[in-house]
């Protein structure tokens, strides 16, 4: 079943237009016919930027610097400038679009200004098959897919339709290229940087700057250098690189930072390895990854077709590779030769085991070993080759009548993917080895997964092939021990049905009571017959969409027009009150958990009743249990957040180191905004969600001396003075109110520009925008 769309205007074209190259010429995409690749003005940009610097530059350098709004007058100085940017596009993922197009609705403008595109993948719950899950999902989403759809034919928007496919994979198959730009509302966009680009993970306030032609802002970046040596060979597959460069740059290693992959080691690497790899550095806290321009990228070009863009690409090879001697400011040296396969977890994926340590490490642990589901696919790991190889492991155990010990799932990452193994026979040898596979979505990876074989809290271990594994992230079952891995290794365990089985070196028994050591893992890079395209997912929008209408009901209980924040009133924040003191990781699942709650996405009241119900009081260890400090009662966080608000009491969070990794979700700061949040004060930020408070209005504070976080207690209350001095760099004067009515003084810092701060003033960059273009 394929969504229709119920309101009958923009025309849908089919997915793969066979035309020559010299017919489609270079633009940027077959559904972009009049946008040219943008070459010759990057080289020109960089050719400024070049002279001004006089020194070899990295890729990351090159392709960052070459958008530049101003090459020539732009401060360029790692870790302090905030560059001005002109991406090449925009992509939204269903879930965060919702968000995102409310915001650019509320602009008033009329049309987007760079291509931009949605694409639904987020709300299919993933119970019984992939027919029968996409079926359900178009039923009870209309609402949600309907107004995406009716908002991007309005305002200019391709729309990628349920059952497409994930949207990382979907950019690689049609919209990627080596050189681009571009910025995505779902924090593992850096998917892209398998083909060259720079794609970087946002929340929807960026890209609504991006449509409204606005130059986007990001700190210049620091380049951390990845030197690849030696082949990959064997069991040891792409997504080893990255579960080793997690293990050594942990969940926070790569803030700041953009992760370019460069040396000899390189060309082991297929196009959609280098994908894989690039798609997981979102969980070091990397702005982005990338890899240089080669031949694995133009065979992949090609046989997605698009070998014009190869063939441009060949031209300007000299701004898609680094300079000779281009300095890092960091260097990691991995041999692809001796890199060992990897699985990382649980509850982090920066937990990093060597295949031949895991066992051991799990027993100390105190960790289940028996493997209750085993999970192959999402955005990190459903190439046609990632499938391949695992049928080709499932082929040969089958053939001594082995099968899955285990539950086993298959995600495939698109419509392509699903149809051109199908006709391969590749997705019914994981049928006939225990496997159902499921909708082309993202699936349990995001916690869209009606599971059953366990009950909430019964401690249990998961293997999957994909990035993320925060606690109770797939399941909302906060006792899963999630693990990450290679699907290679994924289905080997599954054969295994144990942690304890490396199958480099051991061997599985048979009915009958032999032995066998299966054989290495291996598959085509790229279908030899060629990508099946499947169905037709795909809805241009119309040349002039201007008399078009987007309705949203204002009984709805899933959308919600969106009503500005007040503005700062230009006093000092007195006696705010402290909603929580939360203990230990805090990730924007823990802030805003995702699962069942998808489906309220697009309407902010509705989904702030899960704001921080994940993060851990640390007055009672205990999760969505919270002192009402003005009723003196317990209750759950949301609700102890809206009495607050509904007497005029504004609050601030106080938490820990990397606050806010994981998901690029805005509404992760909308909410706490929404429920009367003025400030967040913690050690440290993660990028992302960083500047989505900002655009929101909230103060993002971190303490000046990190052990400050000791001083403070649920009880006191925080003001923050000297408001109407706010200035870059100059630290924020906090007096902490003790309930015993002490005082203790203490310096925030902050990251704001001056940009930044008139968004605070204005009540939010969204406010601030409506004030400029007024």
């Amino acid at each position: 079943m394929i969504y229709k769309g119920s309101f009958g205007v923009a025309k849908c074209i089919a997915r793969h237009i066979h035309t020559s190259p010299g017919a489609r010429a270079a633009a940027m995409s077959k559904f972009d016919q009049g946008v040219p690749l943008p070459y010759e003005k990057l080289k020109k940009n960089l050719g400024v930027v070049k002279k001004r610097l006089n020194r070899p530059m990295t890729l990351s350098e090159k392709v960052l610097y070459s958008h530049l709004e101003d090459p020539q007058g732009q401060d360029i100085e790692k870790g302090v400038s905030y560059l001005k940017l002109r991406p090449d596009r925009v992509a939204m993922q269903d879930a965060t679009a919702q968000m995102a197009m409310l915001q650019f609705i509320s602009s008033g403008l009329p049309k987007v200004a760079v291509p931009s595109t949605i694409h639904c993948d987020h709300l299919i719950e993933a119970k019984t098959g992939g027919k029968e899950d996409l079926a359900r999902a178009i039923v009870s989403n209309k609402e949600v897919y309907d107004f995406l759809a009716s908002a991007g034919a309005k305002y200019g928007v391709g729309f990628w339709k349920p059952g497409s496919g994930i949207i990382h994979q979907i950019i690689l198959e049609n919209y990627g290229f080596p050189g681009l730009l571009m910025i995505g509302t779902d924090s593992h966009t850096p998917n892209g940087g398998g083909l060259g680009g720079l794609c970087i993970g946002v929340g929807g306030a960026d890209a609504v700057d991006v449509m409204a032609d606005i130059p986007w802002e990001l700190k210049c970046p620091k380049v951390i250098g990845v030197n690849l040596t030696g082949a990959l060979s064997g069991w040891t597959s792409p997504k080893d690189v990255i579960l080793k460069v997690a293990g050594i740059l942990t969940v926070k290693g790569g803030t700041g930072a953009i992760v370019e992959y460069h040396g000899p080691g390189v060309e082991s690497i297929s196009c959609t390895g280098m994908a894989t790899i690039c798609n997981m550095g979102a969980e070091i806290g990397a702005t982005t990854s990338v890899f240089p321009y080669g031949g694995r990228m133009r065979k992949y070009l090609q046989a997605t077709g698009r070998s014009d863009v190869a063939s441009e690409a060949d031209k300007y090879e000299d701004i898609l590779t680094p300079d000779k001697g281009a300095p890092y400011d960091k260097v990691i040296d991995i041999n692809l030769s001796e890199l060992e396969p990897h699985i990382n977890g649980p509850f982090t994926p920066d937990l990093a085991h060597p295949i031949s340590k895991l066992g051991e490490n799990a027993r100390k642990a105190g960790w289940p070993m028996d493997i209750k589901v085993s999970l192959i696919g999402s955005c990190t790991n459903s190439s046609y080759e990632d499938m391949g190889r695992v049928a080709s492991i499932a082929k040969e155990a089958m053939k001594y009548g082995l099968k899955s010990k285990t539950e086993f799932h298959v995600t495939p990452g698109s419509e392509q993917i699903r149809a051109t193994i199908e006709r391969d026979g590749i997705a019914q040898t994981l049928r006939e080895f225990g496997g159902t596979v499921l909708a082309n979505a993202c699936g349990p990876c995001i916690g869209q997964w009606a599971r059953s074989d366990v009950k909430k809290g019964e401690k249990n271990t998961i293997v999957t092939s994909y990035n993320r594994n925060f606690t109770g992230r797939n399941d909302a079952n906060p006792a899963t021990h999630c693990f990450v891995t290679s699907p290679e290794l994924v289905a080997a365990l599954a054969l295994a049905g144990t942690l304890d089985f490396d199958p480099r070196t051991q061997k599985l028994k048979t009915a009958d009571g032999k032995e066998i050591k299966l054989s290495e893992p291996h598959a085509d890079e790229l279908p030899s017959r060629g990508f099946d395209a499947g169905e037709n997912t795909y809805q241009a929008p119309p040349k002039d969409g201007s008399g078009l209408s987007v309705n949203v009901s204002p009984s709805s209980d899933r959308l919600q027009l969106l009503a500005p924040f007040q503005k700062w009133d230009g006093k000092d924040l007195e006696d705010l009150l402290i909603l929580m003191k939360i203990k230990g990781k805090c990730t924007t699942d823990h802030i805003s958990a995702a699962g069942p709650w998808l489906k309220y996405r697009g309407h902010l009241d509705n989904i702030s009743n899960n704001m921080f119900i994940g993060a851990i009081n640390i007055e009672n260890n205990e999760a969505n249990n919270i002192k009402n400090v003005l009723t003196g009662q317990w209750g759950a966080v949301p609700d102890v957040a809206r009495n607050y608000k509904s007497q005029g009491k504004g609050w601030v969070a106080i938490g820990d180191d990397n606050y806010g990794e994981g998901s690029s979700r805005e509404h992760a700061a909308l909410e706490p905004r929404h429920l009367g949040a003025r400030a967040i004060i913690v050690k440290s930020f993660a990028r992302i969600h960083e500047t989505n408070l900002k655009k929101q209005g909230v103060l993002p504070l971190t303490f000046a001396t990190p052990s400050d976080y000791d001083k403070i207690q649920p009880g006191d209350k925080i003001s923050l003075v000297g408001l109407k001095g706010l200035a870059p760099g100059k630290p924020v004067d906090c007096v902490i109110k003790h309930s015993n009515g002490k005082t203790t003084q203490i310096k925030l810092n902050h990251s704001l520009n001056d940009g930044q701060i008139k968004w605070f003033r204005a009540g939010s960059a969204l406010n601030f925008m409506k004030e400029t273009k007024a």
